[in-house]
């Protein structure tokens, strides 16, 4: 095991330990929750020991992790301390932590905008892109939260489908249409109450009785999204996700915009204390507000 790939693990056990869980180190690392416990039982196959237990407060390290936890904390606080002192990227270096289906979905299709106005500005989203990932705190941080970050937009949930779909549910029952309709959902609204799913979707606006949790979970919204394309089922998903498809036809609402739950939490957008001043940061932060606001401005019409 290279030395690289040590220092990614111990990152990944630093911060479940800080943040109490594998996902809470998930959402700082910009990778998935899996991931995160891959990097640290690689780590401690390495080692030949466990290094965490699960208890009901979260995550808390085994006797071995204990004697080394202090070092290990002030080790990563020293080195987050360095990155920001002496910025170990390159001027025109942008590295990026967000939620992977937002960077995917959201992101992705708007970046080449950038990059034409910016070509010598290079990205490395989610341990990703023109540049390799480094140690330390990135430069921006997405998240989907209520903390006290600026807000880029708020969501809204509602359900969406192939073209071929709302054929089928047009000569349904008119009271109880999505009755028996294949369902397909997201992990994280089985798991996370901040993530409206279909059981929150039907208790408010009807249309079905029976079963609203069953169907197929996936754990990301590009891939349930692909199955949506093919008219494998309906999905409740966020609507920025899917303007694109909205726009172009792949995707439908079967139901009025109206019909739809506002997101618990905003997008928002952290800033590393040493990026913040740097001209090519404040130069995509400005260019991702502004994409951020067009956004809102479109979800608020569409469901008004």
């Amino acid at each position: 095991m290279v030395v690289v790939t040590h220092l990614k693990s111990l990152q990944a056990l630093e911060l479940a330990i800080r943040e109490g869980s594998l996902k809470g180190a998930a959402m700082r690392l910009g990778i998935t929750p899996a991931a995160v416990g891959q990097r640290i039982r690689a780590l401690e196959d390495y080692l030949g020991s466990d290094l965490l237990l699960r208890a009901r407060s979260g995550l808390q390290p085994t006797v071995e992790l204990g004697q080394a936890l202090d070092d290990l904390h002030r080790a990563f606080s020293a080195l987050e301390r360095a990155t920001e002192t002496l910025d170990f990227q390159r001027v025109s270096e942008i590295h990026i932590v967000a939620d992977p289906d937002w960077a995917e979905l959201w992101l992705s299709p708007r970046l080449p905008s950038f990059r034409d106005q910016h070509p010598n500005i290079l990205f490395c989203i989610n341990g990703a892109g023109d540049v390799p990932l480094r140690l330390g705190a990135p430069d921006l941080r997405i998240t989907y939260s209520g903390d006290d970050d600026p807000p880029l937009f708020r969501d809204v949930f509602l359900p969406v489908t192939g073209p071929d779909n709302t054929r089928r549910i047009a000569d349904w029952d008119p009271v109880l249409q999505m009755e028996g309709m294949p369902l397909l959902h997201l992990q994280m609204q089985r798991d996370d109450p901040a993530y409206p799913g279909w059981p929150d979707w039907f208790a408010r606006f009807g249309h079905r009785e029976s079963g609203p949790e069953r169907g197929v979970h996936y754990k990301h919204a590009r891939h349930a999204l692909d199955a949506v394309r093919q008219n494998v089922g309906f999905l409740i998903c966020g609507l920025s996700l899917t303007l694109a498809d909205l726009e172009n036809g792949r995707l439908v609402t079967p139901f009025p915009k109206t019909q739809h739950i506002v997101a618990p939490h905003p997008y928002r957008l952290h800033q590393r204390d040493g990026a913040a001043g740097r001209a090519q940061v404040q130069r995509f932060v400005a260019w991702l507000m502004k994409q951020a606001h067009d956004t809102q401005m479109q979800i608020d019409a569409m469901t008004a």
